[in-house]
C-alpha cells in the first residue's frame, strides 16, 4: 500500500469519527500540509465519497449523506441487513459484541441515506423481542448517546431515579458501558458538577444539543461504572471475607457486580450492594470457596435459612 493510499484511508477514518474537521486539524493528525489534505479530499470524492466542505466559523470538512452509499461493496439490502444485525448485537443478543457493534453502527448510520435508515427503523418498529432478564434499551437512544460521546456534544434527558423521583439532566457524555444485563452512561453532570452513572433504561426523551464540550480528565469508565454498580445505594451493603486469593476469587465470581480487595495472599474482601441478602449469600456459595459473612449481621442468618431450605428440598427428593 502506497503512502498516499494509506493516508487517504486514514483521512476517511477520521471523517467517519465526528461530523466536522477543519483542514488544519486534519493536517496535524496526518502530519501533512493543508494542501495535501485538499488533494486527498479530492481523491475521496473521485472514489464516490461525498466529502463536503464549508467556509467560515464552524466550517470544515465532513462526510455527507449521498444519494447512494459510498462504495463499501454493499447493495441496499446488504446495508439494511447489516444495520439491523448491528442493532441486535448492540442490544446484547450477541455476547461480547455490544460495544463493537454500537461503534460500527454509529459509523454506518453517519453515511447511510435517509431512505435506508427509514427501512431499518421500520423493521425494528415491527419486530417484537421475547422478554429476558435483560433490561431492554431503545435502539435510537443507544445510537443517539453513542454519537454524542463520539462528537463531544452535551445531552439533555429526563431520568427516573431508583426511588422513582423524576429529574431533568444536562450532561457531557463520555462513554457507554455494557454489563451484559444493562447499559450505562458515564457522564459529567453539568448541574451537579460531578461524574455520574445513568442507566439507559431509566432515561426519557434523550436529546442531543449543538453544544460541543471540551473533554475533562476523567476516571476509567469501566472501573467507574463497576464501582458505581457495586456500591450503589441498594437497601443492603454486604461484606464477605472469602478464604482465597484475589486472582482465584476473580475467576469464580462476576466482578461487574462486586468489588474485590486483597486482604492478604489467601484472603479477599468482597463488597456488594443488593436489595436481597439471599442473592449475596447464594452467589458467595456458588463460588465453591469457603467464606465468612462480615456484615450486615443478618447476612449470616439469611444464609443459614437458605441452607436449611436446600436441605429440606434435597431430603424430600
Amino acid at each position: 500500500m502506497s503512502d498516499t493510499t494509506h493516508r487517504v484511508l486514514q483521512l476517511l477514518s477520521l471523517l467517519q469519527r465526528r461530523p466536522v474537521w477543519t483542514g488544519p486539524e486534519l493536517a496535524e493528525r496526518l502530519g501533512v500540509t493543508t494542501r495535501s489534505i485538499r488533494r486527498d479530499v479530492e481523491r475521496l470524492r473521485g472514489l464516490g465519497y461525498p466529502v463536503l466542505a464549508t467556509q467560515g466559523l464552524g466550517g470544515g470538512y465532513r462526510l455527507g449523506r449521498g444519494k447512494d452509499l459510498p462504495p463499501l461493496l454493499l447493495d441496499d439490502e446488504e446495508a439494511v441487513a447489516i444495520a439491523v444485525s448491528l442493532r441486535l448485537a448492540a442490544g446484547g443478543t450477541v455476547t461480547g459484541a455490544s460495544e463493537a457493534a454500537l461503534s460500527t453502527l454509529a459509523k454506518l448510520d453517519q453515511v447511510m441515506p435517509p431512505r435506508l435508515r427509514s427501512e431499518v427503523k421500520a423493521i425494528h418498529q415491527s419486530t417484537e423481542t421475547l422478554s429476558t432478564n435483560t433490561d431492554l434499551v431503545d435502539g435510537d437512544v443507544l445510537l443517539t448517546l453513542a454519537k454524542a460521546c463520539r462528537d463531544l456534544l452535551r445531552v439533555r434527558f429526563g431520568y427516573d431515579a431508583r426511588d422513582g423521583a423524576a429529574t431533568e439532566r444536562w450532561v457531557e457524555p463520555i462513554r457507554l458501558v455494557a454489563t451484559g444485563r444493562r447499559w450505562y452512561l458515564m457522564a459529567w453532570d453539568v448541574d451537579r458538577e460531578d461524574w455520574r452513572t445513568f442507566r439507559l433504561d431509566r432515561m426519557r426523551e434523550v436529546t442531543t444539543s449543538t453544544w460541543r464540550f471540551k473533554p475533562r480528565d476523567h476516571p476509567d469508565p469501566r472501573e467507574y461504572v463497576k464501582n458505581s454498580i457495586s456500591r450503589s445505594p441498594y437497601s443492603n451493603q454486604a461484606q464477605v471475607r472469602v478464604l482465597a486469593g484475589l486472582d482465584e476469587v476473580s475467576t469464580k465470581i462476576d466482578t461487574r457486580w462486586v468489588t474485590l480487595t486483597a486482604i492478604d495472599e489467601s484472603t479477599t474482601l468482597l463488597e456488594a450492594s443488593a436489595d436481597s441478602l439471599e442473592h449475596v449469600a447464594f452467589h458467595c456459595v456458588m463460588t465453591g470457596i469457603e467464606c465468612e459473612f462480615v456484615r450486615p449481621p443478618e447476612l449470616a442468618a439469611v444464609a443459614a435459612d437458605l441452607g436449611q431450605r436446600l436441605q429440606r428440598a434435597a431430603a424430600s427428593g
